[in-house]
């Protein structure tokens, strides 16, 4: 059984520190940050983060807001769609992993969803170097704007076929990137996968993508940039 070491961190970012969940299996061959506003420790994350690691992925599930600024963006709703600063701070995350000894030789890759998929384009649009490939789940990659045709990093958007909004939105998205890209609709699916065997397909498509996707890591290829934000 592969031994699997796990670490609360924190990851200063803009004045704020935010708090993830690390996993590290041995032998990792890559590894995975979910990118979301809030609620990457929920289950269904954690779900997905288990899948990962038993493919031999590193993961880190992170939240974007830290827990003042959920508070307040429960009532406002404008943090989750500052897609600028969810951008920067997710930049701000590769870079710290990219930076530590235990994780620094793995490619790495952004499992985004819902706003945090847009914030994941942009970031890789703006640092093409630091992500190999991106997955959205539910995810609203429309909301990346321009940015959209400037990824370099392989895509993949999945949806949920009973989440038509969203379907509509990442096939428009879809026709934008210039990327190599694909798109999966979970037939019945609805946006959070809750029917019987739809996350476990969710998940099993996103191993595929970055098995297929996340190469050997170029330390001369690597962008080391923190922002503010």
């Amino acid at each position: 059984m592969t031994s699997l070491v796990q670490e609360t961190v924190r990851i200063k970012t803009g004045g704020v520190a935010l708090e993830g969940d690390l996993a590290l299996p041995d032998g990792a061959r890559g590894m995975v940050v979910f990118a979301h506003g809030s609620g990457s420790h929920s289950g269904r994350n954690r779900f997905l983060a288990e899948q990962l690691q038993g493919r031999g992925l590193a993961t880190l599930l992170l939240d974007l807001l830290t827990p003042e600024e959920e508070a307040i963006d429960e009532h406002t709703e404008h943090l989750r769609f500052d897609i600028e600063l969810l951008a920067i701070r997710l930049s701000n995350a590769a870079s710290w992993a990219a930076g530590r000894p235990e994780t620094r030789d793995l490619p790495i890759g952004y499992f985004a969803a819902d706003t945090g998929a847009a914030a994941a384009l942009m970031a890789a649009a703006r640092y093409p170097n630091a992500v190999a490939a991106i997955v959205s789940r539910s995810g609203r990659p429309d909301l990346a704007g321009s940015a959209l045709g400037r990824v370099r990093a392989p895509t993949l958007l999945i949806a949920g076929g009973a989440d038509t909004v969203v379907v509509e939105l990442n096939v428009k998205a879809y026709d934008q990137l210039r990327c190599a890209r694909g798109m999966n609709v979970v037939r019945g699916a609805s946006h959070l996968f809750e029917e019987p065997g739809a996350l476990e397909t969710v998940a099993a498509q996103a191993a595929q993508w970055f098995a297929r996707w996340l190469p050997a890591r170029d330390p001369k290829q690597e962008d080391h940039i923190y922002e503010s934000g």
